[in-house]
């Protein structure tokens, strides 16, 4: 994850960059001078995710010396959504944003077997999530046809393609709760065009449930708690 964030870091530094000294070139010319100043806007947002798991090992669980690792190994997805943004004052605005998240998530079982050797054992689980955050946005003062945030709120989060209810079918599942609730805090950066107000912002999110639905397997009995951790890059266009 480390590596993808220092790609996302350079790549938005590589399109920055220009624009700064494009408009260094230019008279400064105010872009939307009173955009901040109605009362409300709205407008839609593209985004990259990776989801990801917090796990906590059962350490009593009493068949864990046939499980030697677990780990989650986050995915890469998308979201689209809407903005619904009113302004409580000069600096501080309320936002809506309903999202509809596509993901996945693996995780992967290194388990011992009667012959003492290993084999990996990977479960996939799939998301597609409908999203209702509502989040504060706290912006600094504006310079030119630029604005630096920060944003922090809470969302409700309801997985649509969740597996809590299916069956088995004879095939073990990993299965994760329907319903998250999650805290965000992230930054972005707000830039004014002639017509249009563009933001790139960077987000993470913390689920505060556990979500593991556990069935009196080994998959499951294992994980003493299953939280989920979601990072996401934003295209805002308002």
């Amino acid at each position: 994850m480390k590596r993808i964030i220092s790609y996302i870091i350079c790549f938005c530094f590589l399109v920055l960059i220009p624009f700064f000294s494009h408009a260094q070139k230019k008279p400064r010319i105010e872009n939307l001078p009173k955009y901040d100043l109605k009362p409300y806007h709205f407008g839609f947002l593209l985004a990259l995710n990776q989801m990801d798991f917090i796990i906590k090992p059962n350490k009593n669980f009493s068949s864990s010396d046939s499980l030697l690792v677990l780990e989650a190994e986050p995915q890469l997805g998308f979201n689209i959504g809407i903005i619904s943004n009113l302004r409580l004052g000069n600096y501080t605005d309320l936002r809506f944003l309903p999202t509809l998240s596509f993901g996945e998530r693996i995780l992967e079982y290194t388990i011992k077997t009667d012959s003492n050797t290993t084999e990996l054992t990977k479960k996939k689980i799939e998301s597609t999530y409908l999203d209702f955050p509502f989040l504060f946005k706290y912006k600094s003062k504006r310079l030119n046809n630029v604005r630096s945030y920060i944003i922090g709120g809470v969302q409700y989060s309801l997985d649509l393609a969740s597996q809590a209810k299916k069956k088995q079918n004879n095939l073990e599942l990993v299965r994760i709760k329907s319903n998250d609730i999650m805290c965000q805090i992230g930054i972005g950066f707000d830039f004014y065009t002639e017509y249009f107000k563009f933001a790139t912002e960077i987000k993470m999110s913390y689920g505060l449930k556990d979500l593991i639905v556990r069935d009196n397997t080994m998959l499951t009995n294992s994980i003493e708690r299953l939280n989920s951790k979601i990072f996401q890059l934003s295209f805002l266009f308002e």
